[in-house]
């Protein structure tokens, strides 16, 4: 078993553009003792009601979704370049149609709380639900936003969640 070490939010010092938009994350969440997950790479990270928090954002469509709003807590995992291609793959495949986290050869554990993460991952953030509400389309100030992201105006829920803990591969 890999060996982890838990950092603050204060020594998060990672760049948001480089690991969600070039190296991607996955959000995992647990639902009656199964674990989905999937690749994202729109959020972001920041200070919010005087609490560390992250930004995230799931498609209604997504499996993934019915899992992270059952539960209260969830783990944002991020992975060195060597497994870009599962990433990819847990992106592409729903886990309604298909073991993907068995598929993808990443090993689930989990917390005490019973939060899902993964073993290979080189950093966790263990997060707790604070918010959520739907994007709407009424809401866009910029013209062209709407229709370029949303075609089939499936519009994601954005989520606050509260990083309570950070692990990071010793």
């Amino acid at each position: 078993m890999r060996e982890f070490k838990e950092i603050t939010p204060e020594q998060f010092v990672h760049s948001p553009f480089q690991i969600l938009d070039k190296e991607w994350m996955l959000i995992t969440a647990g639902k009656d003792e199964k674990t989905n997950t999937m690749t994202a790479s729109w959020g972001g990270f920041g200070v919010l009601w005087n609490k560390n928090v992250a930004y995230i954002f799931i498609r209604p469509t997504r499996y993934t979704k019915e899992f992270v709003d059952h539960s209260d807590s969830l783990s944002l995992s991020f992975f060195d370049p060597s497994y870009k291609k599962q990433l990819g793959y847990l992106g592409r495949v729903s886990g309604r149609d298909v073991d993907k986290i068995k598929e993808s050869s990443l090993t689930v554990i989990k917390t005490d709380d019973g939060t899902p993460y993964f073993e290979e991952a080189k950093m966790t953030l263990f997060c707790k639900k604070l918010y959520a509400q739907e994007l709407k389309p009424e809401c866009f100030i910029v013209d062209g936003l709407d229709e370029k992201n949303y075609p089939l105006k499936d519009y994601h829920t954005m989520y606050v969640v509260e990083i309570e803990r950070i692990l990071v591969e010793a």
